[in-house]
């Protein structure tokens, strides 16, 4: 079930040692949570577990992001991203994410496994300015096409550097 929750100007900061952790089934259904991911959301353990992963997605982050995010794990290779979360309450934090499929014994993906850490201060002023970009060419593009244009500014990006999205996130 999607809530209804107001984006605040409240941040939350992660600490430098911690480490949010969270796995799901193939479906992006919650499965576990640590409490470093509870405190942050401000979820209970029991309102996360089988809940769909995107009850923390913020409206600030591009549509595209997600999608790429989505078309790698589920290609079974591992991604990073920086990633802007909103909690129960509309404050936001800003993780440094790595996601990486688990795969059964007979190769299929049986659940994605997640570690988020406190991202750099330098790089998410780039993620920032990026992601502004992009859901402005979403908003432009209307929802029919809001992926294919942001995917559009991020695609020329990083043509322009010679580089992938994962490697991008690493270099900044």
């Amino acid at each position: 079930m999607k809530r209804k929750i107001t984006p605040t100007s409240v941040e939350k900061v992660m600490r430098d040692d911690d480490f949010i952790v969270s796995k799901t089934d193939p479906t992006g259904r919650i499965t576990y949570g640590n409490r470093i991911f509870i405190e942050f959301s401000g979820y209970t353990e029991s309102e996360l577990i089988g809940t769909q992963h995107n009850i923390i997605r913020h409206p600030d982050m591009p549509r595209a992001v997600f999608k790429l995010l989505w078309d790698t794990i589920q290609a079974k290779r591992e991604c990073n991203a920086y990633v802007k979360n909103m909690a129960k309450d509309g404050s936001f934090y800003w993780v440094f994410a790595n996601i990486t499929p688990s795969l059964a014994p007979n190769g299929t993906i049986d659940g994605y496994f997640s570690v988020r850490r406190k991202p750099k201060a330098t790089a998410l002023a780039t993620v920032t300015e990026l992601y502004r970009a992009m859901l402005d060419a979403e908003h432009q593009a209307g929802p029919k096409l809001a992926i294919d244009a942001s995917s559009k500014i991020l695609t020329d990006l990083l043509t322009e550097k010679g580089m992938s999205y994962d490697e991008l996130v690493l270099a900044i």
